[in-house]
Protein backbone atom coordinates (compact mmCIF):
# COMPACT_ATOMS: atom_id res chain seq x y z
CA UNK A 1 0.00 0.00 0.00
CA UNK A 2 1.31 3.42 -0.91
CA UNK A 3 0.15 6.94 -0.09
CA UNK A 4 0.25 9.21 -3.15
CA UNK A 5 0.35 12.79 -1.90
CA UNK A 6 -1.52 15.51 -3.77
CA UNK A 7 1.23 17.99 -2.85
CA UNK A 8 3.77 15.93 -4.83
CA UNK A 9 1.87 16.01 -8.14
CA UNK A 10 3.19 18.03 -11.04
CA UNK A 11 0.85 19.88 -13.41
CA UNK A 12 1.36 18.82 -17.04
CA UNK A 13 -0.29 20.18 -20.19
CA UNK A 14 -3.30 18.37 -21.63
CA UNK A 15 -2.66 16.40 -24.80
CA UNK A 16 -4.65 19.06 -26.75
CA UNK A 17 -2.89 21.97 -24.99
CA UNK A 18 -6.15 23.32 -23.53
CA UNK A 19 -5.34 22.96 -19.85
CA UNK A 20 -3.39 20.96 -17.29
CA UNK A 21 -3.71 17.63 -15.54
CA UNK A 22 -2.11 16.13 -12.46
CA UNK A 23 -1.37 12.43 -12.67
CA UNK A 24 -2.34 10.46 -9.56
CA UNK A 25 -1.00 7.10 -10.79
CA UNK A 26 -0.34 5.24 -14.04
CA UNK A 27 0.82 1.88 -15.31
CA UNK A 28 3.48 1.33 -16.34
CA UNK A 29 5.11 3.96 -14.13
CA UNK A 30 6.38 6.92 -16.13
CA UNK A 31 4.37 6.00 -19.24
CA UNK A 32 3.49 8.93 -21.47
CA UNK A 33 0.00 9.79 -22.71
CA UNK A 34 0.32 7.41 -25.66
CA UNK A 35 1.88 4.49 -23.76
CA UNK A 36 -0.06 3.92 -20.51
CA UNK A 37 -2.10 0.79 -19.78
CA UNK A 38 -4.13 2.71 -17.22
CA UNK A 39 -3.98 6.25 -15.86
CA UNK A 40 -5.77 8.11 -13.06
CA UNK A 41 -5.53 11.90 -13.05
CA UNK A 42 -7.17 15.09 -11.80
CA UNK A 43 -7.93 18.09 -13.97
CA UNK A 44 -9.24 21.59 -13.39
CA UNK A 45 -11.53 22.82 -16.15
CA UNK A 46 -12.03 26.59 -16.18
CA UNK A 47 -13.38 27.09 -19.71
CA UNK A 48 -15.52 25.31 -22.28
CA UNK A 49 -13.61 23.33 -24.90
CA UNK A 50 -12.81 20.10 -26.70
CA UNK A 51 -11.40 17.01 -25.00
CA UNK A 52 -8.29 15.29 -26.29
CA UNK A 53 -8.89 12.12 -28.29
CA UNK A 54 -7.47 8.87 -26.91
CA UNK A 55 -8.16 6.13 -29.49
CA UNK A 56 -8.37 2.63 -28.02
CA UNK A 57 -8.91 3.96 -24.50
CA UNK A 58 -12.00 3.81 -22.29
CA UNK A 59 -12.55 6.74 -19.95
CA UNK A 60 -14.52 7.29 -16.75
CA UNK A 61 -14.95 10.94 -15.78
CA UNK A 62 -16.28 12.07 -12.39
CA UNK A 63 -16.85 15.70 -11.43
CA UNK A 64 -15.49 16.06 -7.88
CA UNK A 65 -15.79 19.83 -7.33
CA UNK A 66 -17.99 22.50 -8.91
CA UNK A 67 -21.52 22.54 -10.26
CA UNK A 68 -21.20 20.02 -13.05
CA UNK A 69 -20.39 19.75 -16.68
CA UNK A 70 -22.25 19.09 -19.92
CA UNK A 71 -20.48 16.90 -22.46
CA UNK A 72 -21.42 16.98 -26.11
CA UNK A 73 -20.45 13.50 -27.31
CA UNK A 74 -20.88 12.94 -31.03
CA UNK A 75 -24.13 14.93 -31.17
CA UNK A 76 -25.54 13.79 -27.81
CA UNK A 77 -25.52 16.00 -24.70
CA UNK A 78 -24.87 14.38 -21.32
CA UNK A 79 -24.98 16.33 -18.05
CA UNK A 80 -22.43 15.17 -15.48
CA UNK A 81 -23.54 15.81 -11.93
CA UNK A 82 -20.91 16.00 -9.17
CA UNK A 83 -19.99 12.57 -7.85
CA UNK A 84 -21.61 10.56 -10.67
CA UNK A 85 -19.04 8.62 -12.77
CA UNK A 86 -19.62 8.67 -16.54
CA UNK A 87 -17.93 6.26 -18.98
CA UNK A 88 -17.24 7.00 -22.65
CA UNK A 89 -14.83 5.94 -25.41
CA UNK A 90 -11.62 7.95 -25.60
CA UNK A 91 -11.76 8.35 -29.38
CA UNK A 92 -15.20 10.04 -29.27
CA UNK A 93 -15.40 13.68 -30.30
CA UNK A 94 -16.19 15.38 -26.97
CA UNK A 95 -16.73 19.06 -26.15
CA UNK A 96 -17.29 20.27 -22.59
CA UNK A 97 -19.54 23.08 -21.37
CA UNK A 98 -19.30 24.21 -17.77
CA UNK A 99 -22.63 24.35 -15.93
CA UNK A 100 -21.76 27.27 -13.64
CA UNK A 101 -18.09 28.02 -13.31
CA UNK A 102 -14.93 25.94 -13.01
CA UNK A 103 -14.92 22.28 -12.02
CA UNK A 104 -12.38 19.67 -10.99
CA UNK A 105 -12.68 16.12 -12.32
CA UNK A 106 -11.21 12.71 -11.72
CA UNK A 107 -10.33 11.02 -14.99
CA UNK A 108 -9.67 7.28 -15.21
CA UNK A 109 -8.40 5.93 -18.53
CA UNK A 110 -7.75 2.28 -19.40
CA UNK A 111 -6.41 0.59 -22.52
CA UNK A 112 -9.52 -1.02 -24.06
CA UNK A 113 -9.44 -4.82 -24.11
CA UNK A 114 -6.58 -4.97 -21.60
CA UNK A 115 -8.10 -3.25 -18.54
CA UNK A 116 -11.46 -2.18 -17.18
CA UNK A 117 -12.18 0.39 -14.48
CA UNK A 118 -14.96 0.92 -11.99
CA UNK A 119 -15.32 4.20 -10.10
CA UNK A 120 -17.67 4.38 -7.12
CA UNK A 121 -18.15 6.37 -3.92
CA UNK A 122 -16.06 5.09 -1.00
CA UNK A 123 -18.10 2.72 1.18
CA UNK A 124 -15.47 1.47 3.63
CA UNK A 125 -12.62 -1.03 3.79
CA UNK A 126 -11.58 -2.23 0.30
CA UNK A 127 -10.31 -5.65 1.41
CA UNK A 128 -8.07 -7.31 -1.18
CA UNK A 129 -7.25 -6.08 -4.67
CA UNK A 130 -7.25 -9.53 -6.34
CA UNK A 131 -6.55 -8.95 -10.04
CA UNK A 132 -5.66 -5.30 -10.35
CA UNK A 133 -4.81 -2.28 -8.26
CA UNK A 134 -7.31 -0.23 -6.30
CA UNK A 135 -7.05 3.46 -5.54
CA UNK A 136 -8.96 5.53 -3.02
CA UNK A 137 -8.89 9.26 -3.78
CA UNK A 138 -9.89 11.45 -0.85
CA UNK A 139 -12.22 14.38 -1.45
CA UNK A 140 -11.67 15.77 2.05
CA UNK A 141 -8.97 15.78 4.73
CA UNK A 142 -9.00 12.81 7.07
CA UNK A 143 -6.37 12.21 9.75
CA UNK A 144 -2.88 12.44 8.22
CA UNK A 145 -4.29 12.40 4.69
CA UNK A 146 -5.09 15.60 2.81
CA UNK A 147 -7.83 16.28 0.29
CA UNK A 148 -6.88 14.69 -3.07
CA UNK A 149 -4.27 12.36 -1.52
CA UNK A 150 -4.71 8.82 -2.80
CA UNK A 151 -4.07 5.37 -1.39
CA UNK A 152 -2.84 2.80 -3.93
CA UNK A 153 -3.32 -0.88 -3.11
CA UNK A 154 -1.47 -3.18 -5.50
CA UNK A 155 -3.00 -6.32 -7.04
CA UNK A 156 -2.97 -9.23 -4.62
CA UNK A 157 -2.31 -6.97 -1.64
CA UNK A 158 -4.69 -6.94 1.31
CA UNK A 159 -5.00 -3.65 3.15
CA UNK A 160 -7.09 -2.22 5.93
CA UNK A 161 -7.64 1.51 5.58
CA UNK A 162 -8.48 3.71 8.54
CA UNK A 163 -10.85 5.77 6.40
CA UNK A 164 -14.44 5.82 7.71
CA UNK A 165 -17.17 4.75 5.26
CA UNK A 166 -18.78 8.21 5.47
CA UNK A 167 -15.60 9.93 4.22
CA UNK A 168 -16.03 11.78 0.92
CA UNK A 169 -13.79 9.72 -1.38
CA UNK A 170 -13.86 7.72 -4.59
CA UNK A 171 -12.76 4.10 -4.95
CA UNK A 172 -11.25 3.09 -8.29
CA UNK A 173 -10.99 -0.64 -9.03
CA UNK A 174 -8.82 -1.57 -12.01
CA UNK A 175 -9.29 -5.04 -13.48
CA UNK A 176 -6.75 -6.73 -15.75
CA UNK A 177 -8.56 -8.36 -18.68
CA UNK A 178 -5.43 -9.45 -20.55
CA UNK A 179 -1.78 -8.41 -20.36
CA UNK A 180 -0.56 -5.87 -22.90
CA UNK A 181 2.55 -6.23 -25.03
CA UNK A 182 4.26 -3.40 -23.17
Amino acid sequence: MRILRAADRIATPWKNGGGVTREVAAWPPGAGLDAFDWRVSLADIAADGAFSAFPGVDRVLTVIAGDGLALEIEGRTVRLEPGAPFAFPGEAAVAARLAAGPIRDLNVMVRRGAWTARVAPWRGDPGAAPDGPMLVVLLEDIGDLAELDAVLIDAGETATLDIPAETRALAIALHLVRPTDR
